[in-house]
This record gives structure tokens, sequence and C-alpha cells, in this order.
């Protein structure tokens, strides 16, 4: 494969069971370390995010008696994990990798999406989402009022939306920078 131009990418991360490939250190531009680095900081953040939320929600179904609270929660993070990975983690790594005009815009596209996500999930609007799906703040006050345990819960994962949040539109901004300073 090699002789032939074919590169093969070993899978590396995380060490203790690869999955993916990732070498930020080798691959990418020395000037774009730190703003790679931030990215995978937001990518590994939205997974604690949904992860969080995922237990909170599993702690509220226990208590409330309702699994389709914790199914969809299941599905927000089965779905929400690798599609982040592939729609905009990877899509910026091999932009800063190739210099790739398309490759930027799916990750400015996917990426936005994914800053609307979070807002919405730290708000958790009722008629968006089903019930107490999400750890936004809106259904914590809701929880609080009726299981103080649960609705601290749904507090953490207020906060950790909100983080994820606020992450997130800095690494936008900063990609954005990136992006019209390197043409």
């Amino acid at each position: 494969m090699n002789r032939a131009g074919v590169t093969i990418e070993v899978k590396n991360w995380p060490p203790f069971f690869p999955v993916i490939h990732h070498d930020i250190a080798n691959e990418i531009p020395t000037h774009a370390h730190q703003l790679q680095y931030s990215a995978f900081a937001s990518w590994l953040g939205i997974v604690v995010c949904l992860s969080w939320n995922v237990f909170a929600v599993l702690v509220e179904s226990i208590h409330g008696e309702d699994i389709v609270l914790f199914l969809l929660a299941i599905i927000y993070a089965a779905f929400g994990c690798p599609l982040s990975y592939i729609l905009w983690y990877r899509p910026l790594y091999q932009a800063m990798r190739t210099d790739s005009v398309v490759t930027f815009a799916q990750f400015f596209v996917f990426y936005s999406v994914h800053v609307g996500f979070c807002v919405i999930a730290a708000i958790a609007p009722p008629i968006i989402f089903m019930g107490k799906t999400l750890t936004g703040i809106l259904v914590a006050i809701e929880v609080l009022n009726t299981d103080m345990f649960v609705g601290v819960l749904y507090l953490i994962g207020f906060v950790l939306f909100t983080a994820e949040y606020l992450i997130s539109i800095w690494v936008l901004e900063r990609v954005c920078v990136y992006f019209r300073g390197h043409r």
C-alpha cells in the first residue's frame, strides 16, 4: 500500500483501546497545535456532557420509573459522540493537515450546529426535547422542586453544557481567525 502511495493511518487513540488515528504533534503544523488541541478538548467535552447526561437521566428514570427518558438519552449519546467526531472534529483535523477549504467549510457548518445544540441542551426547553432527556437549566429547576439529588445532577449537566458552549464559541472564533489569516 505504501508503494502505491496510499497511507494507512494506524489507530492509536485512546492508548488502552485504539479506535481512531490521532497524532496532532506529528501531523498538524506547529503553529496550529494549540488550536487543534483546543478543538480536541471541545470534542472530549461533548463526550463528557452526553455521558453525564446519560447518567443523570438514568438516575431520574429510576426515580421517576420512566425508561423512555433514559433510552432517549442513550440515543443522544450513541449518535452524538461518533457523529460529532465524524462531522466536525475529523474534518477540522484533515483541514489542518491538508489546508483544504472544503473540509474547513464542513467544519464550520457542522460545528455551528454543534454550538446550537449545546445552547439548546443547556436550556433544555420542553417543546424541543421530550421531558427530562437533557440536563438543561429549565429541566433542572423543575427536577429540583421534586428531588434535590437528581436536581443537583441536572444542574451539573447544565454547567457542563454551558462550559462546552463557551469553549465551542471560543474554538469557532479561533478557527475562523486561523482560516482567514492563513489564506
